[in-house]
């Protein structure tokens, strides 16, 4: 048993090492050698994570994913002002964004698989930016919007955000284009 924790223990430590240095790096360019060699294991301790380097990558990235959620999450538990919730919501996402550099963004906007991980959590976020705006409306808050236009319009920005397309028109990084975007729907909603 105690050996089962341990061996449990040092995955998840190699998945959060790993999930360090592709966000930092990027993964295309590595092998998994490099990995290994970078995370101080062997390859065969990798493949314990995952078959492949494609779905090693998409280990790390869902569990980033899965952590950046939770985080997000928490801050807006409490929060009552629905105005808040959803600027602090907003933010709260393009801070888990920051340590993402360009290359990491890059190589995920490349690779398929990879992709598809960030945009079913931007789809995610959407629906609850829909949801935080529809008891906004409810509890008379917020003017009476179309919640599915709003959170679609926001889902759109988060995808150019994503892209490196809002990074590219207006030199914003990330984490400031979400508070830009936190600002824009909020103001938008405002009574």
């Amino acid at each position: 048993m105690a050996t089962q924790v341990r061996g449990a223990a040092r995955r998840a430590q190699l998945l959060a090492q790993l999930v360090d240095l592709l966000l930092a790096e990027g993964f295309a360019h590595l092998t998994l050698e490099e990995i290994a060699g970078r995370l101080r294991c062997s390859k065969s301790t990798l493949y314990s994570l995952a078959a492949s380097k494609e779905q090693l990558v998409r280990a790390a990235t869902v569990h980033f994913f899965r952590g950046a959620t939770e985080r997000v999450e928490r801050s807006v538990d409490g929060v009552v002002d629905a105005r808040d919730r959803i600027r602090l919501y907003l933010e709260a996402v393009g801070e888990q964004l920051r340590p993402a550099s360009a290359r990491f963004m890059a190589d995920l906007a490349d690779n398929d698989v990879v992709r598809e991980v960030y945009e079913r959590n931007t789809a995610i976020a959407a629906r609850r930016v829909q949801d935080l705006i529809t008891d906004g409306v409810r509890s008379g808050e917020f003017r009476d919007v179309h919640a599915a236009f709003v959170a679609d319009v926001t889902a759109a920005t988060m995808v150019r955000i994503q892209r490196r397309q809002v990074r590219e028109a207006t030199g914003l990084d990330d984490a400031q284009a979400y508070q830009e975007l936190a600002s824009l729907v909020t103001n938008g909603l405002a009574m």
